[in-house]
């Protein structure tokens, strides 16, 4: 239950969004707009035109979960996306914050590769 990490992957929605809609418009957006399963237990982010209010729409066990935070002061800095429409958490974290990511010098850490292999080689 309410359960956004940085183990979920977010995509965000590249165009302005109606915020009148609810969970049926947004999942209506992923499928038909962005490509995606709304209930794959990815998180998908919305914004408004004036970049003002946010929404993430996210698939828990048993259904959907709408975040909604309105600002009342300033705006959202939208984060550098990749084409695939792919944020990061901390993009996101960032974002909510109202801290701007190019400011930031992000050092280097260790990712481990997607799939690990850990057959042993020399067992031949």
């Amino acid at each position: 239950m309410f359960s956004l990490s940085s183990s979920n992957r977010y995509y965000l929605y590249n165009q302005a969004c109606d915020m009148r809609k609810g969970f049926h418009g947004l999942s209506g957006l992923v499928t038909a707009k962005m490509g995606k399963d709304p209930i794959s237990g990815d998180v998908f982010i919305f914004i408004n035109r004036r970049a003002t209010h946010i929404k993430l729409l996210h698939w828990e066990s048993g259904g959907f979960v709408i975040y909604y935070k309105r600002l009342e002061k300033g705006t959202f800095s939208l984060p550098k996306v990749l084409e695939s429409g792919s944020v990061s958490w901390s993009q996101l974290v960032l974002m909510i914050e109202g801290i701007k990511a190019e400011k930031l010098r992000h050092l280097s850490r260790y990712n481990p590769p997607e799939t690990l292999d850990f057959t042993d080689k020399n067992t031949k």
